[in-house]
């Protein structure tokens, strides 16, 4: 007897989420979410689908909280990305230097601005890390509590206190005259 109504719930959960929909609602925003953290754009459409492969497979996450679990994952893998790539930077500069090619100061600047805004998110604690990209894709503070589980009234206060986080991160790395603009 318990099987089976176990088994209509999950069909009816089938029934009530509309996966291919849900995916082509979501797919191109998570995949630019993740693209601004990682700095590669053809990886992170890779993570992205991996985002979502994960949502077919945990089918408790498929119903009405399905966007926000789907980019609490997203912001999840960008973050473990970002740390690996951190990592294997520094493995290949202590292999010695690679080929340097010059560009223009702007680009170079802009470059090197992400890169730090990249270094410091992934310096800072993982829950403000994510509630900074989050809050930064254009999610509403819902949408942001959804994702990661929070208190809807307590994620202005939150967004604030990792904001000041990533501050004093970023200058304690690059100093005062770093973060001028």
């Amino acid at each position: 007897m318990n099987a089976s109504r176990a088994l209509d719930r999950m069909q009816s959960q089938e029934a009530s989420f509309d996966f291919d929909e849900f995916f082509r609602a979501h797919y191109a925003r998570i995949a630019r979410t993740i693209a601004r953290v990682v700095g590669d754009h053809a990886r992170a459409e890779e993570l992205a689908v991996e985002a979502f492969w994960k949502l077919w497979r945990t089918s408790q996450a498929q119903g009405e909280k399905a966007g926000g679990w789907v980019y609490r994952t997203a912001v999840r893998l960008a973050l473990n990305e970002l740390r690996h790539s951190k990592r294997r930077n520094r493995y290949e500069q202590m292999s010695g230097p690679g080929p340097v090619s010059p560009t223009p100061e702007e680009a170079r600047a802009a470059a090197e601005e992400r890169e730090h805004v990249r270094l410091v998110l992934g310096a800072i604690g993982e829950r403000d890390a994510e509630l900074l990209l989050l809050r930064s894709s254009g999610l509403p503070y819902a949408e942001v509590a959804a994702a990661l589980d929070l208190n809807p009234a307590s994620v202005g206060t939150m967004i604030s206190r990792a904001q000041q986080a990533f501050r004093k991160e970023y200058i304690k790395q690059y100093g005062e005259k770093g973060n001028e603009r």
